[in-house]
């Protein structure tokens, strides 16, 4: 065969194939617009918003468990995740709650993560033991929130009033009730607990603008009402002249159940705390004495279960507004005092117990709509 013969039956031969591949498709248009079950690509929305995701775990480490403001706390908590669970925001909230040191805390941190948990809020019962426990946390991605006191941790949120000014009111309130001079005592909880360390060196510093008044003597009353109660005692009976004491939590009620039982010729005046016995009491200590004076500043519970629903925005992938946060490093969601009340306002505080027990703290809980003031919007 000859190559003008080959090159003639090549080019139609590839004639052949264009035609082929090329008319089908240009004459077989569809006759019917595409079913409305199926748009094209080009139809879909530009952006689609994001499921927020869900299914998390929370821990809480309790090292503290004998204080009625701990028992409110953790059944506060229970009651609000249960908000979450019943949306399938969260599926467990794991407690780890007991009387324990430095070491079985970290035990209890340990167990959390054991547990997978994405989220530990942490009532620490030390102001720097913990630190390298929670590190590792932070390293294995957990969110670590410390509720009710502050730690300086890099990474550490922290949620709570401030516990140096909520000291530093009523330490305030006491000097000017007396007239910048006079003999007091104080009690303190926990010698080492973040919360202490803060509120006593608040009270330092308000009575450093004092020179008049003498601070005979500092026990611990273990934020125990019984103990609280002893070491009041001891005190009146070692100084009868007392003018006033400062104390703090539910050693307050056993302060002045002292004080009381005593009955002193001149009774000291007393700082109180934010709770229905309390109140009540103070009520009862004013028809033996109408002289007698007290403040009660509400350190509360709230802050724990505000500490969760802010735990679960950020594990929603909220961005924390950093501008809205406080602390010593910066990283302190600081909430108001939900209460302060003092001889003008105790009425108020009264109606605030209606109907609740004797143990009850003046609380507050921030609502979900609440928190996201702490969140880029």
């Amino acid at each position: 065969m000859s190559k003008k013969l080959l090159t003639i039956l090549s080019a139609a031969l590839l004639l052949t194939l264009l035609l082929g591949a090329c008319g089908p498709q240009a004459t077989e248009a569809p006759t019917q617009p595409p079913a409305p079950t199926a748009p094209a690509a080009t139809e879909e929305p530009a952006t689609t918003e994001e499921p927020i995701e869900s299914g998390f775990t929370i821990g809480i480490s309790n090292p503290f468990i004998s204080s009625e403001y701990r028992t409110q706390m953790i059944a506060e908590l229970i009651e609000v995740n249960q908000e979450y669970m019943a949306a399938d925001i969260t599926t467990e909230l794991v407690i780890e709650s007991a009387d324990t040191d430095v070491a079985g805390q970290i035990q209890q941190l340990q167990n959390l993560m054991a547990q997978d948990v994405d989220a530990i809020l942490v009532n620490p019962g030390d102001v720097s033991g913990l630190n390298a426990t929670l590190q590792e946390a932070l390293d294995q991605g957990i969110i670590v929130i410390s509720v009710d006191q502050e730690l300086d941790v890099p990474g550490v949120y922290n949620v709570g009033i401030d516990q140096k000014a909520w000291a530093m009111e009523s330490a305030e309130w006491l000097a000017e009730k007396l007239g910048g001079e006079g003999d007091i005592v104080l009690i303190e909880g926990f010698p080492g607990h973040p919360a202490n360390v803060a509120r006593m060196e608040g009270v330092s510093e308000v009575l450093a603008n004092y020179p008049g008044i003498n601070v005979l003597a500092t026990d611990t009353g273990r934020w125990d009402e019984a103990t609280g109660q002893q070491v009041m005692s001891n005190f009146l009976a070692a100084y009868p002249n007392l003018d006033g004491y400062w104390t703090q939590d539910g050693m307050a009620i056993g302060a002045l159940q002292a004080v009381m039982a005593a009955n002193p010729a001149e009774w000291p005046q007393g700082v109180g705390e934010g709770r229905c016995q309390f109140l009540n009491l103070w009520e009862e200590a004013l028809t033996m004495n109408p002289d007698f004076d007290s403040i009660a500043v509400a350190n509360h519970p709230g802050v724990s279960p505000t500490g969760l629903r802010i735990a679960v925005n950020m594990l929603q992938g909220k961005e924390v507004d950093e501008s809205t946060l406080g602390g010593a490093n910066g990283l302190s969601f600081v909430l108001p005092l939900a209460a302060v009340i003092t001889s003008e306002n105790l009425d108020e505080g009264l109606a605030m117990c209606e109907g609740q027990p004797d143990a009850y703290l003046l609380d507050n809980i921030m609502t979900e709509e609440e928190v996201q003031q702490f969140f880029v919007q």
